[in-house]
């Protein structure tokens, strides 16, 4: 079989996991179906996978939230520890690639969560929270500065063995809102539009729940399939670490 062939394949099933609202299913065969797209500059087929990873990711998003539980942890769970569906908030000494391996964990127990990872204090008392991609590749990093809730604006806790109450939900939507803007922000304009797009599909994989980083690299894909490609070899630009 073709790759396209392989890939209609794998977006019929997505789109039947989609109908019977088997949402990690779907989320996973349309990542399976973009990443096969990107490594063949495929950026027509890309641009079309979009919307049904948007409502798969949307869903489980909202059954997260509405779950009502939000928890801070210093650690990771381990094998046989239950998980709550919610909102998850990984501190120190946790780090931004270990939120990639706390979405994982849910994804393979298909348990909703939305998880972000904070980094230590800073000293004008921002919460620096930060997004890593996980790629085989070098590992993008984005990072955004927000203000801890009013309830939180005392010192970090340090050495807690115990999960903790986090802040409320309304909290991590609006976090990782700024955190999905600023990835879209950290890709330049002035870029090929194959490049473009294949580094916005890298930026959702740091930012994996933020419609408007889903829609960015839509855009960008439909712009992309109508351009010829790049003719010297792509190399992602260096980016700084830059904060909001």
């Amino acid at each position: 079989m073709t790759l396209p062939g392989i890939v209609d394949q794998l977006m019929e099933r997505a789109s039947t996991a989609l109908v019977s609202t088997h949402y990690f299913e779907a989320e996973s065969l349309c990542m399976k179906a973009l990443s096969k797209c990107a490594a063949s500059n495929d950026f027509e087929r890309m641009a079309r996978i979009c919307l049904p990873l948007q409502e798969a990711r949307r869903q489980k998003r909202q059954d997260a939230v509405d779950a009502g539980m939000t928890c801070i942890i210093q650690s990771l769970p381990v094998r046989g520890d239950p998980i709550a569906p919610g909102c998850y908030l990984l501190e120190p000494p946790l780090i931004g690639i270990e939120a990639v391996t706390m979405r994982e964990i849910c994804d393979r127990k298909k348990v909703p969560a939305l998880v972000l990872c904070k980094e230590p204090r800073t000293s004008a008392g921002k919460w620096p929270m930060v997004g890593v991609s996980g790629t085989d590749r070098e590992s993008l990093v984005v990072r955004v500065q927000v203000s801890p809730p009013m309830e939180f604006d005392g010192p970090d806790l340090r050495g807690q063995t115990q999960p903790r109450q986090g802040p409320n939900a309304s909290w991590f939507i609006a976090t990782q809102e700024a955190l999905g803007d600023a990835a879209v922000l950290k890709v330049r304009t002035d870029l090929p539009p194959d490049w473009r797009a294949l580094d916005l599909f890298e930026m959702l994989r740091a930012v994996p729940d933020h419609e408007k980083l889903v829609q960015a690299l839509m855009q960008a894909c439909e712009v992309a399939a109508k351009s010829p490609l790049s003719e010297k070899p792509r190399r992602r630009a260096v980016f700084d670490d830059w904060s909001f």
